[in-house]
């Protein structure tokens, strides 16, 4: 489910991002949760193009959508600024949208998970593989609810054997397949 209001270019990213949920998140079972909801369409895409502070505005407008809808199981805010291009700035803000979370009362309730072109662990190097399980096409912030966190981690064995899973999954195709795979999702060509 995308923001109905959208322009041709923040549809190309609606669609851009929901090809990587699809073509890496799902297919590579990063996110084993994601299949529960993308099937259905209960994922909203929404894009912000504003600076740090739409980019706040409009997360709190996206937790209140969650909380005023329930059919929407999780929200990805794609950020197109072009200072959020930056990883150091993209950090700043998450770092922002984190603190604000808690003082709006959302804290526990929410959890926002962070994905970027150039994501780097910390303590990783940016050419390490397991970097690519939270590279995304554009920078986006993720909102999902606690409560669905935990109902399906009752499904999982391990939340660590996730992780672990990943990091194998990602070394294993290595970085030359996301990149190719990314490339051809912002360029809107089939993906390998």
């Amino acid at each position: 489910m995308a923001d109905s209001s959208s322009s041709p270019c923040d549809r190309h990213v609606i669609d851009a991002t929901l090809k990587w949920v699809d073509d890496i998140v799902i297919k590579h079972n990063f996110c084993p949760f994601a299949r529960y909801v993308r099937t259905p369409n209960q994922i909203r895409c929404v894009v912000i193009s504003g600076d740090a502070g739409d980019i706040i505005q409009s997360l709190y407008d996206e937790l209140r959508h969650l909380e005023e809808n329930t059919d929407t199981a999780t929200t990805l805010v794609a950020l197109t600024h072009p200072s959020i291009a930056s990883f150091d700035e993209y950090l700043d803000v998450l770092a922002i949208a984190e603190q604000m979370m808690n003082d709006w009362g959302y804290g526990g309730i929410y959890q926002l998970a962070s994905f970027h072109p150039d994501y780097v662990f910390d303590g990783s190097d940016v050419a390490d593989a397991e970097n690519f399980t939270n590279r995304s096409p554009y920078p986006l912030l993720h909102l999902i609810r606690e409560a669905d966190i935990t109902r399906y981690m009752k499904k999982e064995e391990d939340a660590e054997k996730i992780f672990s899973h990943n990091i194998e999954k990602a070394q294993a195709l290595g970085c030359p397949y996301f990149e190719s795979v990314l490339e051809a999702i912002k360029k809107d060509k089939p993906a390998l």
